[in-house]
C-alpha cells in the first residue's frame, strides 16, 4: 500500500476515475493526457510539449506554449456571446451591499485597471501587492495584473504593518493596491495607516499606492499626497481616465502570482505559480472534481488572501465561465448561523467550498440546524471542505443535515488545487468519513517511512509524499530561491515532493490525512497521531471543536493535552466532561496514550482561515517564548488560553 493503488472497482466506462488517474500519472501516457486537458484553454501559441525537466526535480509544464490567463477568464467568454452572464456576485453581510457584475462589465473594469497599472510603468514580470478586503476590486486588481503580465502578491487586508513590510522587501513591488479599510464584525480596520507604516519600514521599492475609497471608512489617497517619494492615487479617478489595456501573450512558465504561506515571519516563503499549468489544472478541476461549469454559481467561502481564494474565488470559476461569489462576512454572527444558507438561497449556489472550521462554527452555535430550515438550499449539488482535517463527527452532521454530498478533499498552498478528492465530474465514488478519498489526476501519492521506504501495511501511518513530477498548477518554486525550494520540499525523500503531512491508506486505497508530521507526538516511546486523538474527543456529544498536542513532560518526554470548546447549550460540569473525555481516549486508543489533561475554552486560537494555531498553543502551555502569528483571527483568545492554563493572562 506504499505506492498508491486503486482497489475500488470503478465502473467499466470510458473516462472512469481509474482510467483517468492511470493515464495522468503513467510516464507513457502522461503527456498526452495533459495536452488533451490543455485544449480547454485558449492559447496564443498552443503547446506541443507537455512537460520538460530543466534540472533534477525542476519541471516545467507546456514550456513551448503561450497564453494570457486574464483573456481566458474574461475575453473569450465575452467573445463567445456570454458577456451578459454574471461573472461575480458580491455580497457584503457587513454593509448590506449586493452587486452582480457581468462578464462584459468585469472585462471593462479589468482592462481599465490594467491600463492604470501600465500608466504607472508596470509591465511583464513587475510585482504588485494587492492589500484589499473582500470586495470586487480584489478580483479586478488580480486579473488586471494577469492581463499585462505583472506578478501579483495578495496580502490580507489589515495585516500588521511589520508583516506587510517584510513581504514588500521580499517581492520588491513597484505598486501597492489597497483600500481605505475593511469591515469586521463590530469594528472597522483602517488600512492606510498600516500601509504608510509598512512603507516607512521597507527598503523603498514601492513607487505608487492606489487607494479604493470606501465611503464608510475614513482615509483616502489625498490624505497622504506629497508625503515622501511615493505617489498616492485615487482608484476611481484613475480608472475613469485610463486607456484600457489589451492582454499580453505570456510564456506558460511565466509567473502569475506569489503567495506567502500563512504564519510566516522574518523570512517569508513566497510560493510562485505559473500561468499555463495553473490555468489547465484549475479548468480540469472544475469539470472533473467539482462538476461545475458555465452557468453554475460557485462559492468558495474563503478570502482572496488564501490559496483557496486565489484558485476558487478568482481564477477557476471564471476560467470555465461560471459565476463566482465574493462574500464579505462570517459563517456566524453576520448576523447569525444562517448566513451561509441565506447566500446559497439568494444566488442559487451550486457548489459551496469552505473550511471544516466554518461548518464546526455553525454546528457549535446551531447544533440542530434550526437556521438551515429557514432557507431553500436545494440548488446545492455538493459541499466541499478543505484546509484542515474534517473529523467524522462534523462530516456526519453536515451530510445528514444538508442531504447533498459532503466531500472532504486535501491540498496545500503549494499545490494550488486538490491532491486527493472525490472526482464527482468523472464518477462519484463512495465516501468514507475521515478520508479525502483518492488522488486526483497527476498526483502519484505514496506513504513513506522516515527513511523513504514505502509503507506496505494498510492502515500504518507514515509520511505522505508525491512522486515527481508534480502535475500542472503546482508551485514553480519559492520566490528568489531555488535552494529553499529544494531544501523545503525535495530533499527529505529524493524523487518525491514531501507534503509535510502524515497519514495512511486503507485496504481499499482511501487516503486518510491525519495531520502535519510535527503533530505526531512521542509519549514514552509511543508515537501517537494527534488527529486520531482529536477524532476520539469529537465523539463526545458536548464537544464542538478540539485540538490535541504534545506538551513537555519531564518523565515521558511528551504527553497529550486536549483543548476543547463546547456546543451552544451544552450543560455539563467541566470536571465531569474532562473525566468522560479521558475515558473515551482510554476506551478507543488505550492507556498507552496516557491522556489526562483537558482544558475547556470558549474559543480556540485560529488563523483567519480557521486553522488552529497548535504550535502557539504548545508554546504557551510549555512556557516558551512565542510570537503572535500575523494570521491570527483574534489575539485576545491567547490571553484567555494563558489564563486557563497558567492562571494569568499577562501578555508575552
Amino acid at each position: 500500500m506504499g505506492r498508491f493503488t486503486v482497489t475500488y472497482t470503478a465502473t467499466d466506462t470510458a473516462g472512469s476515475y481509474r482510467d483517468s488517474w492511470l493515464r495522468s500519472t503513467d510516464a507513457a501516457t502522461r503527456a498526452d493526457f495533459w495536452l488533451e486537458a490543455s485544449a480547454f484553454i485558449d492559447w496564443t501559441v498552443p503547446p506541443r510539449t507537455a512537460l520538460e525537466e530543466r534540472e533534477p526535480g525542476l519541471w516545467r509544464w507546456f514550456p513551448d506554449g503561450e497564453l494570457n490567463t486574464s483573456y481566458n477568464a474574461l475575453d473569450r467568454h465575452v467573445l463567445a456571446g456570454h458577456g451578459d452572464r454574471a461573472a461575480v456576485i458580491y455580497d457584503s453581510a457587513m454593509s448590506g451591499t449586493r452587486v452582480s457584475i457581468s462578464y462584459s462589465r468585469l472585462l471593462e473594469r479589468v482592462s481599465r485597471f490594467a491600463g492604470v497599472l501600465r500608466a504607472q510603468g508596470v509591465g511583464v514580470g513587475d510585482r504588485v501587492i494587492v492589500y484589499l478586503p473582500m470586495i470586487p476590486e480584489a478580483i479586478v486588481a488580480m486579473l488586471a495584473c494577469a492581463r499585462i503580465g505583472a506578478v501579483h502578491s495578495v496580502v490580507f487586508g489589515g495585516f500588521a504593518a511589520s508583516e506587510l513590510a517584510v513581504r514588500i522587501d521580499d517581492a520588491r513591488p513597484t505598486v501597492i493596491v489597497t483600500a481605505s479599510g475593511g469591515l469586521e464584525p463590530g469594528r472597522v480596520v483602517e488600512y492606510l495607516p498600516l500601509v504608510k507604516k509598512a512603507l516607512d519600514r521597507s527598503t523603498g521599492s514601492v513607487r505608487t499606492v492606489i487607494v479604493r475609497d470606501r465611503e464608510s471608512i475614513p482615509g483616502s489617497a489625498a490624505d497622504y499626497a506629497g508625503e515622501g517619494p511615493v505617489t498616492w492615487l485615487d482608484w476611481a479617478t484613475e480608472e475613469d481616465a485610463a486607456t484600457p489595456a489589451e492582454p499580453v501573450s505570456l510564456r506558460s512558465e511565466d509567473p502569475l502570482y506569489i503567495l506567502y504561506t500563512s504564519g510566516t515571519t522574518g523570512n517569508p516563503k513566497g510560493i510562485v505559480r505559473d500561468n499555463g499549468g495553473h490555468a489547465v489544472a484549475l479548468a480540469w478541476s472544475m469539470r472533473n472534481i467539482y462538476a461545475a461549469g458555465p452557468g453554475d454559481v460557485f462559492w468558495a467561502a474563503s478570502d482572496v488572501g488564501w490559496v483557496v481564494g486565489h484558485s476558487y474565488i478568482v481564477y477557476a470559476p471564471l476560467l470555465v465561465g461560471a459565476t463566482t461569489v465574493i462574500y464579505e462576512g462570517k459563517p456566524i454572527g453576520t448576523p447569525d448561523a444562517g448566513a451561509f444558507w441565506r447566500v446559497v438561497e439568494d444566488y442559487k449556489v451550486t457548489v459551496l467550498f469552505t473550511a471544516p472550521t466554518a461548518i464546526r462554527a455553525i454546528r457549535r452555535v446551531d447544533p440542530e440546524l434550526a437556521e438551515l430550515k429557514k432557507y431553500d438550499v436545494s440548488s446545492l449539488t455538493g459541499l466541499f471542505l478543505a484546509g484542515e482535517r474534517l473529523d467524522p463527527e462534523t462530516y456526519h452532521w453536515a451530510n445528514d443535515g444538508l442531504h447533498c454530498p459532503v466531500i472532504d478533499h486535501w491540498w496545500q498552498t503549494e499545490t494550488g488545487w486538490a491532491i486527493c478528492a472525490n472526482p464527482r465530474g468523472i464518477e462519484e465514488i463512495p465516501t468514507k468519513p475521515g478520508s479525502a478519498t483518492f488522488p486526483v489526476a497527476g498526483y502519484a501519492v505514496e506513504i513513506l517511512d522516515s527513511k523513504g521506504r514505502p509503507v506496505t501495511k494498510a492502515g500504518k501511518e507514515g509520511n505522505i509524499a508525491i512522486r515527481l513530477p508534480l502535475p500542472p498548477g503546482t508551485l514553480l518554486g519559492i520566490w528568489g530561491s531555488t535552494d529553499r525550494y529544494r531544501n523545503a520540499y525535495l530533499s527529505a525523500f529524493p524523487g518525491y515532493y514531501a507534503t509535510g503531512d502524515s497519514g495512511h491508506v486503507d485496504t481499499d486505497g482511501y487516503l486518510y490525512v491525519m495531520g502535519r508530521t510535527d503533530d505526531v507526538i512521542n509519549v514514552a516511546g509511543h508515537r501517537l497521531s494527534t488527529g486520531s486523538l482529536e477524532e476520539v474527543l469529537t465523539l463526545h456529544p458536548a464537544v464542538a471543536e478540539c485540538a490535541v498536542l504534545g506538551v513537555h513532560d519531564p518523565l515521558k518526554g511528551q504527553r497529550a493535552a486536549g483543548f476543547v470548546t463546547l456546543k451552544a447549550g451544552a450543560r455539563i460540569d467541566h470536571d465531569t466532561l474532562a473525566k468522560e473525555l479521558v475515558g473515551l481516549v482510554r476506551e478507543h486508543v488505550g492507556p498507552v496514550a496516557a491522556f489526562r489533561d483537558v482544558t475547556i475554552l470558549d474559543r480556540l486560537p485560529k488563523t483567519r482561515s480557521g486553522k488552529i494555531l497548535r504550535k502557539t498553543i504548545r508554546q504557551i502551555v510549555d512556557g516558551e517564548p512565542y510570537t503572535v502569528p500575523p494570521t491570527i483571527e483574534d489575539p485576545t483568545v491567547l490571553d484567555a488560553l494563558k489564563l486557563a492554563v497558567h492562571g494569568t493572562a499577562h501578555t508575552h
